[in-house]
């Protein structure tokens, strides 16, 4: 069997602040218990699972610790520059920190921004 991801989980320091951010940004919140919320990303999409931060270190038996560049980005395209630049607004307006500015890419166009925890989103259109 192929693997799939079927649920991408984010360790949070903060479970009501992320789970709002993610909420202003569009995503459907389907369980929120104390200690988990899981959100629903849209069709087609993979559900996002929000724990905090300690609480998700402790399940994986490792440590919490750790900052910087964590080696993983999340993509999200969109059909058109007006697109990305749209959506980097509307992260920003939801809490995001702008990254990289948004910028041609020669391919298309594409920016950086991070969410409250730290985690990369890069919002990216092939077209022009």
């Amino acid at each position: 069997m192929p693997v799939q991801v079927t649920a991408i989980m984010l360790g949070v320091e903060d479970l009501d602040r992320s789970k709002t951010f993610y909420a202003s940004v569009g995503a459907t919140i389907e369980q929120d218990y104390p200690g988990f919320v899981r959100l629903n990303l849209g069709e087609g999409s993979s559900s996002l699972a929000l724990y905090p931060r300690e609480a998700a270190a402790a399940d994986a038996g490792v440590s919490p610790e750790g900052s910087g560049f964590r080696g993983v980005s999340f993509h999200h395209i969109v059909p058109t520059a007006e697109a990305v630049e749209r959506t980097m607004k509307e992260a920003v307006a939801a809490g995001a920190t702008i990254v990289k500015e948004v910028g041609d890419a020669g391919w298309g166009t594409f920016g950086y921004f991070s969410d409250p925890d730290g985690y990369l989103w890069k919002v990216a259109s092939s077209g022009q």
